[in-house]
């Protein structure tokens, strides 16, 4: 045993009834292992190799370095509550449980997050890490730890660290995963001990992949090459604030002694930059300098590894908050899930943290969803109140175009040196790689440095007169805030022991980045929310929607909203509160631009009109309510699009059956729906017959070729020359991705039946050319016939959702790249999902490359606030990391079927639940 954990008694964890299950499925892996891998493979991956790495859930275990003795208690599911007398104590346990399932985890965002990941898996990821390390997460990690983050937090994480490497004592790699005895084949790696930056250091990956409008600000300049300003505004259309209601409607911002129900003074960032517009437009000024060097940076982007998240329109987060009046308890409910990639473990960890008294050397009394590789609780409850959080969305991103000069940048007419550091990049299996990477005198990383194809474009690119010289080329940096030290895990810790609206307040107003939309509810029946965040400011004439010319000073941030100017709302007279991602406030009623680049508001309006129709007449809504409402999979889309497809006359008979699937379809899109089915595959071709063969190569599916006009420096050339371009991106990022801005985007152009944008040229044949609107919808419907004949059959009765709208789960590691029989050992699925995109219940996928399931809620929760013990959680996996556990994926049907599994907290309710108690004694 390791020299500071001795086991004293207990079996290994789960109930003996799963047992003799257990031990199938590994008979089964090795041999598998023994076949496809041979004798050598299947003499080493033994069981006893695989079963070491299970975490001891019974009896007790000697841990080096507490105070008193700590209990954890597992209930069925594996999720683990923990009771210690000091906060030292509960934050070491902490460490210590979850790298017991789910430390190769924990060790790879590490890996990440310090862009490191060649020394684990060799040189295929030394792009990705030359891009990680240009960024310098850890070292803003490791400032904001030596100079921002109070005492008691650097002592919490110091307890948390070495719980963690407790963990990790005398163990070989290969007693700790399957993934580390698989990466033994390989190399030998041994993992590092734990630091107290590396759980700072995930809070930079988790603001990455909710940064704002980083995409939206490139695709849009990348439009530029085949889009006029016009047609790009037309794909870009304002937020429907009279039809979707913002999230904050009788609140207000106490730095500026105004309510919302008073009229601001107008956006003090100016009016928006309009694309392709002479002087005040980057992309016009800067030509393909700017459009090539993006496209270049768009490769980059799309290799770095999802850290929580894909990030791009359409994907977000639900929650909201219903106070007593309109509850059947007379207490709020709170409902939080949020929208993430799907990954295998799931991003989250579900974790109750319990002082055996709470007093002043040990404060918290909290459960709820952790990240693995962090102390605390992110999202949950404790005695008093509850929290949810969905992405912001506001605009902490801007992109530079940077004027190359020598060994430094122009800047108001002068050239000014970049600060370089050296990084050396450790490769297994390789020689070390060096790399100079240079940042600007704001700190801003040259993110083109990270592409030798963009250097020289760069120099290369043609500009006009509006623009520098071309002289050494061009760059693009980047200005974001998580780039500057923070104090969000201060805020971790102030919320989680928080025990009223004042207290909730003060600890989110640290939460500096990323920027999220924070919904409150507490026992005493007050809910809230408010908007904290490091969120810039910028110069009359700048909106951040579109890259700046870095060489004029004029485009620099001006500063940041103080934290007390931010929007709040508090007990707002209609008794809810929703945020699902949508405009925070009206435009016309706060002075600052947060971004121009909100959610379209189509799942908050849902959510909202949910609400109003169970309370309208005074009803009342209950637990199992909230949950209906996050599984509702009501299509706005469709209500808008099936009474017009059911005018449209068709001579085919097979197209005319599929038709008949939308008459009397009430737009739910269940998995086992026909009409779903034949509905999403219309939708899929009407934005591909309309938009997607439009637009520019860089933001087509990959592999997707089309003849398309010729096109030079000033745009497309007017001489019928056309050439064959094919498509740059994954499927999963390309557009148009079918999300609630196309659906505003279809919406308007409806009110244009002889919009350009409804034209197409004839199909194969000659057949099928569209003229307009209702010659569009005609085509769409024959080719998503046909499509789907191919897909699942000609027979219709066969057809339903669930076919196409898969979902995979895969291991984010050795399960995407790794050997076919890792694949099959440590990937799950499929699972055939209901909902859709933009839907509350939102299994998103991207209409530009297919059906299959994208993105995800990535938890469930309803807060009980009247009984906490009858709130009810689900996670998308479960609570190992452990591809052999139980515990692996073990809620992932519930999840799929929309169940919610009991949430136990008090005492009683946690002792009632129990399966597995294990004593850590000092």
């Amino acid at each position: 045993m390791p020299p500071n954990t001795t086991a004293t008694t207990g079996d290994k964890p789960g109930k003996s009834g799963r047992k003799k299950g257990r031990k199938a499925r590994l008979a089964v892996l090795v041999l598998v292992l023994a076949i496809i891998g041979g004798i050598a493979y299947g003499a080493y991956w033994s069981i006893s190799t695989v079963r070491a790495s299970f975490p001891q859930t019974k009896g007790s275990i000697t841990l080096k370095g507490l105070s008193g003795p700590v209990t954890v208690k597992r209930d069925g599911y594996g999720i683990p509550q923990i009771y210690a007398s000091t906060d030292e104590d509960l934050f070491m346990a902490q460490g210590y449980v979850q790298a017991q399932d789910r430390f190769y985890e924990m060790d790879v965002r590490r890996h990440m997050t310090s862009g490191r990941l060649s020394e684990m898996f060799g040189s295929g990821q030394v792009k990705n890490d030359e891009f990680l390390r240009t960024l310098g997460w850890d070292r803003v990690a490791k400032k904001e730890y030596d100079t921002k983050l109070s005492a008691a937090t650097k002592k919490y994480l110091q307890a948390y660290s070495e719980g963690v490497n407790a963990y990790l004592a005398g163990k070989g790699a290969e007693d700790i995963s399957l993934e580390y005895a698989a990466l033994g084949f390989v190399n030998d790696y041994k993992p590092e001990q734990w630091t107290p930056v590396d759980s700072v250091s995930w809070l930079k990956a988790m603001a990455w992949d909710l940064r704002g409008n980083m995409q939206d600000e490139i695709d849009r300049a990348l439009m530029t090459s085949r889009l006029s300003a016009q047609q790009i505004k037309d794909l870009y259309p304002d937020y429907p604030y009279g039809r979707n209601k913002a999230i904050v409607q009788e609140g207000q911002y106490d730095g500026l002694t105004k309510t919302f129900q008073q009229s601001g003074s107008g956006s003090t960032s100016g009016s928006a930059i309009s694309t392709g517009t002479s002087g005040s437009s980057t992309s016009s000024s800067t030509g393909s300098a700017l459009t090539s060097q993006l496209a270049g940076l768009y490769n980059v982007l799309d290799d770095v590894p999802t850290a929580v998240g894909v990030n791009g329109q359409g994907i977000g987060s639900n929650s909201w908050v219903v106070r007593g009046d309109h509850t059947i308890s007379g207490k709020p409910l709170l409902a939080n899930d949020p929208h993430l990639s799907a990954s295998l473990p799931s991003v989250w960890y579900q974790m109750g943290l319990h002082c055996t008294t709470v007093s002043s050397k040990c404060q918290y009394d909290v459960t709820g969803y952790t990240f693995a590789g962090m102390p605390g609780v992110i999202i949950g409850h404790n005695a008093d109140i509850a929290w949810g959080m969905t992405n912001s969305g506001v605009d902490v991103t801007d992109l530079y175009l940077e004027k190359l000069s020598g060994d430094g940048y122009l800047y108001d007419g002068k050239v000014k040196p970049f600060t370089t550091r050296e990084e050396t990049i450790k490769v297994a299996g390789a020689t070390s790689k060096k790399i100079v990477v240079r940042q600007t005198a704001d700190g801003m990383p040259l993110l083109s440095d990270r592409d030798d194809e963009l250097v020289q474009v760069g120099k290369k690119a043609t500009v006009n007169t509006a623009a520098p010289d071309r002289g050494d080329g061009y760059g693009i940096a980047l200005r974001w805030t998580a780039l500057d030290a923070g104090t969000t895990m201060d805020a971790v810790f102030a919320i989680d022991k928080a025990a009223d609206w004042s207290e909730f307040r003060d600890g989110a107003a640290q939460f500096d980045v990323p920027s999220q939309n924070l919904i409150y509810a507490d026992t005493k029946n007050n809910i809230g929310y408010t908007l904290p965040g490091k969120i810039p400011t910028r110069a009359s004439g700048d909106d951040g929607s579109i890259p700046a010319p870095g060489w004029d000073s004029k485009y620099k941030w001006t500063g940041f909203i103080k934290q007390d100017e931010l929007p709040y709302e508090y007990n707002p007279k209609r008794g809810y509160i929703v945020t699902a991602n949508q405009a925070v406030v009206d435009k016309d009623k706060y002075p600052y631009t947060l971004t121009t680049d909100w959610g379209y508001g189509t799942r908050s309006q849902r959510i909202t009109d949910l609400i109003e129709s169970k309370i309208k007449d005074g009803g009342k809504i209950s637990t199992d309510d909230m949950r209906q409402m996050q599984m509702d999979n009501s299509s706005e889309i469709a209500k808008l699009l099936v009474p017009k497809l059911l005018k449209i006359n068709l001579d085919d008979k097979d197209v005319r059956e599929a038709q008949k699937l939308l008459e009397g379809w009430d737009y739910t899109q269940d998995s086992d729906s026909a009409a779903a089915a034949y509905f999403n595959a219309v939708w899929r071709n009407i934005l591909k017959l309309a938009f997607g063969n439009k637009l520019p190569k860089e933001l087509r599916v990959k592999g997707q070729c089309l003849w398309v006009d010729k096109i030079d420096s000033t745009g497309p050339v007017d001489d019928d020359t056309k050439v064959r371009e094919c498509g740059e991106r994954d499927a999963d990022q390309a557009q148009p991705d079918g999300g609630d801005r196309w659906f505003e985007v279809v919406r308007n152009l409806m009110n244009q039946p002889n919009s350009d944008w409804w034209k197409t040229p004839a199909g194969v044949g000659d057949r099928n050319k569209a003229d307009n609107m209702n010659d569009l919808f005609k085509r769409a419907m024959v080719d998503a016939r046909w499509e789907l004949t191919a897909k699942l059959g000609k027979d219709i009765d066969t057809w339903s959702w669930g076919r196409l709208h898969r979902l995979f789960l895969k291991n984010q590691t050795l399960g995407t790249d790794g050997p076919s029989i890792l694949q099959y050992v440590l990937n799950r699925g499929p699972w055939k999902l209901s909902g859709g995109e933009a839907t509350v219940n939102a299994t998103g996928w991207n209409a530009a490359g297919g059906y299959g399931v994208v993105w995800v809620p990535s938890m469930r929760m309803v807060v009980n606030l009247d009984d906490l013990d009858k709130s009810k959680w689900i996670n998308l996996t479960g609570a190992s990391g452990h591809a052999f556990s139980s515990h692996y994926t073990d809620q992932t049907g519930k999840w799929a079927d929309g169940e919610l599994l009991p949430w136990s907290f008090t005492d009683k309710a946690v002792d009632s639940s129990t399966s597995d108690t294990l004593v850590l004694k000092p």
